[in-house]
């Protein structure tokens, strides 16, 4: 039985067209516009297209974005200013500082001095720390868009055994924690466990993010397994992989996710949604007072 496909792309196209529609029906009743601010320190080419995939969404659902790009030479003190200066700015309602910094920036300093209000990427550890205790106010974006692609799936997450490949900051342990709030039985696995391919296999939902292209190979999944992809990797023939050895997994899987058309497009709806969300609280305070 082949997997069916867990369609990152159009499931965040339905995403984003209920973001637009909300969006500008905020905008008629609070005269709030969303606003994102996007801050990118050097020249690196992937950062610069991300950053520009991430503008062209924002625009498309009606989201205001701020483009902020500054030189590789820009040092930690000027970064803190603009970062101080956006967060006391009442347009933006989220705030997007794209990684890798430079060498001469400390990330955890900065990401730290984003107000939590306003820290849509959800990597504050204020915002971590709340998803630990279960109430959230920003879920990381990636891990956020992996749940959803699982509950788009029709599969009840509640009960389940699920085993997460990973344990990154970015996306192992929120995704782990997102998956034990919903009430699913949770292995986290990482470059330590033993046997980890008969841990795979007990996986009800498994999601593979340790950027090792192909890794998870058949023998290491269930029948019927509903298997997401979370890594990219450049393969030899330049062509993306995921960490899933997809054809041979999807012969056994129940749904599988692809590289690239998967996880990808669903971080940046995901980002969508924790601005759109954030531009929503302010009106609601707004409205409170």
């Amino acid at each position: 039985m082949a997997a069916r496909l867990i369609d990152g792309k159009a499931l965040s196209q339905a995403v984003r067209d209920t973001i637009a529609q909300n969006a500008a029906s905020l905008f008629a009743r609070s005269g709030i516009k969303p606003g994102l601010a996007a801050i990118l320190v050097g020249d690196d080419p992937a950062s610069q297209l991300y950053v520009k995939n991430k503008q062209k969404a924002c625009e498309a659902v009606g989201i205001y974005v701020a483009d902020h790009r500054l030189p590789s030479s820009t040092s930690q003190e000027d970064l803190l200013a603009l970062i101080d200066k956006v967060n006391r700015d009442p347009r933006i309602h989220g705030i997007l500082v794209q990684l890798p910094l430079p060498k001469q920036i400390d990330s955890k300093v900065v990401l730290n001095a984003v107000l939590p209000e306003k820290d849509a990427d959800g990597f504050h550890p204020y915002n971590i720390g709340r998803l630990v205790e279960g109430n959230p106010i920003f879920e990381a974006c990636t891990p956020k868009g992996v749940i959803k692609m699982i509950e788009s799936t029709g599969t009840g997450i509640e009960g389940k055994r699920a085993v997460v490949v990973g344990r990154s900051n970015i996306v192992g342990k929120p995704v782990s924690l997102m998956l034990l709030h919903r009430n699913a039985t949770v292995t986290v696995c990482h470059s330590k466990t033993r046997d980890l391919p008969a841990v795979c296999r007990e996986a009800e939902i498994l999601v593979v993010a340790i950027g090792k292209p192909k890794f998870v190979t058949a023998d290491m999944v269930g029948e019927g397994a509903v298997v997401v992809d979370v890594g990219v990797n450049r393969a030899a023939d330049g062509k993306f992989v995921g960490d899933v050895d997809f054809e041979p997994v999807s012969r056994k899987a129940s749904w599988i996710s692809p590289v690239p058309g998967g996880v990808g497009p669903m971080t940046i709806a995901m980002l969508l949604q924790n601005t759109f969300e954030s531009a929503q609280r302010t009106a609601e305070a707004k409205g409170a007072h």
